[in-house]
C-alpha cells in the first residue's frame, strides 16, 4: 500500500510531454517542440572548463552538506552587487538544484495543515511540493486583464491563521510576467503584517526584457527580508539544467534548518557542479546578455506571429522563455469531428496531427490556455507556429 503523499502526486506533465515527443522524434516523425523548459544554448565555455580542471584536480569527494566555501561567498557576492542584500556563508544553502531548494525550504517550514498560498498559474511542482511536504496549497486564481499578477485585495482574502507562506515567482513560468516594485511593496507590507513567509522563486531573474527589471522582495526593507527566502539556481541563466545546482538564501535558523534537512536526505550537492557554478557566478557574464538577448529577439518574433493567428492570443511576456496561450475559444469547436474540449485535448491532438509538442494549461491550474517555449530556433518558431495556424485553420 503506498503512503497517501505519494498517491496523490501528479507527475510533472512538461516532463511528460517533452519525453512523449523525443520519443516521437526517436521514431523518425519531425517532431517542433514547444514544450521544454531548458535553454537551447551550450553551457559556456569557461564553465565547463571548471569542471573539467576539478575532475583533473580529483574534487570529487564530500563536500559540506550545504557547499562548499568558495560557492557560498560568491552567491553572496552576487547577492549583494546585485540587490545590496547582506547575507553571510552560512545563511546560503546550496541544493541539487532550485527543485530541490524549494522542497528544503518547504520541509523546513511546514507542519502537517499548513497553508500555502499560490498563485494561479504556477509553476507545475508548487502544489505536489507542498503536499509532499504536509501543507495545503491554497490556490488563487489571477487574471488576464491584470497580467496574471497577485493583487493585495485578493492575497489579503485568502490568508487565515494557518497561513505559512506565499510561493511569489517573478519572473514568472508559465505567464512571463514579472512584478514591479509597487507590487511587490504591497505583498510585502502583508507579509509583515500578517506575518508570513515568502518564498521568492528568481531562477529567471536575468532573462527579463523591453526595459523591465527584476526586483527580489527581499530588497524592500529588513522585515521583509527576514521573511524572504530567495530561492534561485544557475540551471537557467547560464544553460546549466543538468548541472543540477540551485540555492536559497534566507534568514540563519532555517538556513541550519535546511542545511541539517540535506545533511540526512542527499548529503551534499555534487562537487564537480559546484566547481562550475563558482565560475558562472564570478567569470564573465557577457555570456547571460547574450542569450538574454537572442531570447528577446524570439519573443518578439513570436508575439508578432500570434497576433495573425486565429482563436488564439497572448499577452506579451516580460522574462522567462514563455508564451501563455489563451485558447478558450477553441473549446466550442471540432478537429476532423473530434471536439477539443480542454487544453489536454488540444495539445494531444497538435500533437498527433501536426507534430507540435507544447504543455497543456492543466498543468499550471489554468485549463483555458497551454505553454509554448521559445527556448528553441527561430526556424524551429516558424515552422511551429505555421503548423498550429493550419492546426486551428481546421477547427469547426
Amino acid at each position: 500500500m503506498l503512503s497517501r503523499k505519494a498517491f496523490h502526486i501528479t507527475p510533472s506533465p512538461t516532463l511528460s510531454i517533452d519525453a512523449q515527443a523525443k520519443r516521437m522524434k526517436s521514431e523518425g516523425k519531425d517532431i517542433i517542440g514547444f514544450g521544454a523548459g531548458e535553454p537551447d544554448f551550450d553551457t559556456p565555455a569557461h564553465i565547463k572548463e571548471a569542471a573539467i580542471k576539478a575532475i583533473k584536480e580529483n574534487f570529487t569527494r564530500y563536500t559540506p552538506a550545504s557547499g562548499i566555501p568558495e560557492l557560498k561567498e560568491a552567491i553572496s557576492e552576487k547577492i549583494y552587487k546585485e540587490s545590496s542584500l547582506t547575507y553571510k556563508p552560512e545563511q546560503i544553502v546550496v541544493s541539487n538544484g532550485a527543485k530541490h531548494s524549494l522542497n528544503n525550504v518547504l520541509a523546513a517550514l511546514l507542519n502537517d495543515g499548513d497553508e500555502v498560498i499560490i498563485p494561479s498559474p504556477y509553476w507545475v511542482s508548487y502544489p505536489e511540493l507542498v503536499k509532499l511536504n504536509g501543507g495545503t496549497p491554497v490556490i488563487v486564481d489571477t487574471k488576464q486583464e491584470y497580467n496574471y499578477k497577485l493583487k493585495g485585495p485578493e492575497l489579503e482574502k485568502n490568508l487565515s491563521p494557518r497561513t505559512k507562506a506565499l510561493i511569489l515567482n517573478s519572473p514568472s513560468n508559465p505567464t512571463g510576467q514579472v512584478y514591479t516594485r509597487n507590487e511587490l511593496e504591497v505583498i510585502a507590507s502583508l507579509a509583515v503584517r500578517y506575518n508570513f513567509y515568502i518564498i521568492s522563486d528568481e531562477v529567471y531573474e536575468k532573462l527579463v526584457y523591453d526595459g523591465k527589471e527584476h526586483i527580489t522582495i527581499a530588497s524592500l526593507g529588513e522585515d521583509i527580508q527576514n521573511l524572504t527566502i530567495i530561492v534561485n539556481g544557475v540551471s537557467k541563466t547560464y544553460a546549466m539544467t543538468g548541472w543540477r545546482i540551485g540555492y536559497t538564501a534566507s534568514e540563519p535558523e532555517l538556513a541550519a534548518a535546511m542545511s541539517g534537512i540535506q545533511s540526512h536526505t542527499t548529503s551534499n550537492p555534487n562537487s564537480i557542479a559546484q566547481k562550475a557554478a563558482c565560475a558562472a557566478l564570478s567569470g564573465p557574464q557577457e555570456c547571460v546578455e547574450e542569450m538574454r538577448k537572442e531570447f528577446e529577439k524570439r519573443k518578439n518574433y513570436m508575439v508578432d506571429l500570434i497576433k495573425e493567428i486565429p482563436l488564439i492570443n497572448c499577452i506579451d511576456p516580460k522574462g522567462a522563455f514563455y508564451l501563455f496561450l489563451n485558447i478558450a475559444e477553441t473549446f466550442n469547436k471540432k478537429f476532423r469531428g473530434i471536439p477539443v474540449e480542454s487544453g489536454n485535448k488540444f495539445a494531444s491532438l497538435l500533437l498527433e496531427h501536426y507534430l507540435v509538442a507544447l504543455v497543456p494549461g492543466e498543468a499550471f491550474g489554468a485549463p483555458d490556455y497551454v505553454r509554448v517555449s521559445y527556448a528553441t530556433s527561430m526556424e524551429n518558431i516558424s515552422s511551429g507556429l505555421e503548423r498550429i495556424n493550419s492546426f486551428l485553420r481546421e477547427l469547426i
